[in-house]
């Protein structure tokens, strides 16, 4: 049976499925999401720290994964606790994980990091819940391409965003391994919806949002159409993806 549609609201920055408009983003966390899940063994202990929506935390537990939801926002852990039981919600900080020392297999973090003051703290947390040889799965959008020539990040929301180099510096600085890290780029579907689009389709769509116009049909009708299967990963320029994504392991 399907969940029904969300109805935790938009913050501007926060992802949801079942809408429309939206569908660009969620799909954008998805492609990553559906990358990593086949890292969650049968039987896992796995902490999503910053759950959000609850989407992907329902997607890892239909994996086999015991997954434990975290997030600060009261409205979010309540409306997660409805609409995926399968998942067990905790409310906490991330600059302090609600969880005893190795207790989990997996930590997965996904568009999270950039929006945390003490990025070198939380990773700290990470390492203490992790059992050794558990697994950091992290993504984050590329500060390269998502906010371009800039230091301070063009999205009010984040506080401080990552090159490729700069998360896998941080991963290293906390104890981690770095086992993998790819970028996410468009696919040939995508890129062509770009060229449709006067060269962009992300832009396409912030234009609208800023504006506050109404969507273009043609717009809501290919933002609506994207795919998760649309977007690639692979670790070749790094530095050109849209978004990262890191798998860094705790040393046995």
């Amino acid at each position: 049976m399907q969940p029904e549609a969300s109805t935790l609201p938009l913050t501007g920055e926060r992802t949801v499925p079942d809408i429309p408009e939206e569908n660009y983003w969620f799909r954008r966390h998805e492609a990553a999401y559906l990358r990593l899940v086949d890292l969650v063994r049968p039987g896992a202990v796995v902490l999503e720290a910053g759950c959000g929506e609850g989407y992907g935390a329902a997607l890892l537990a239909s994996h086999g994964g015991f997954v434990v939801g975290l997030d600060y926002d009261e409205v979010t852990t309540a409306h997660v606790a409805v609409r995926y039981p399968s998942v067990r919600v905790l409310r906490g900080n991330l600059a302090s994980l609600p969880l005893a020392d190795a207790s989990v297999d997996v930590v997965a973090n996904l568009q999270v990091i950039e929006h945390l003051w003490d990025q070198e703290g939380f990773l700290l947390e990470c390492y203490r819940v992790l059992r050794p040889g558990g697994l950091l799965l992290v993504t984050t959008p590329n500060r390269i391409t998502f906010s371009p020539g800039r230091d301070t990040p063009l999205n009010p929301f984040h506080t401080r965003e990552l090159s490729g180099a700069e998360l896998a510096s941080l991963l290293v600085d906390a104890g981690f391994a770095v086992r993998e890290l790819l970028g996410l780029h468009h696919g040939p579907a995508l890129r062509a919806l770009d060229a449709a689009h006067g060269g962009s389709l992300i832009d396409a769509q912030v234009a609208v949002a800023v504006a506050g116009d109404d969507w273009p049909d043609r717009l809501r009708a290919d933002v609506a159409g994207v795919a998760a299967a649309d977007f690639d990963l692979h670790g070749e320029r790094l530095d050109d993806s849209l978004d990262l994504v890191a798998v860094a392991e705790r040393p046995s």
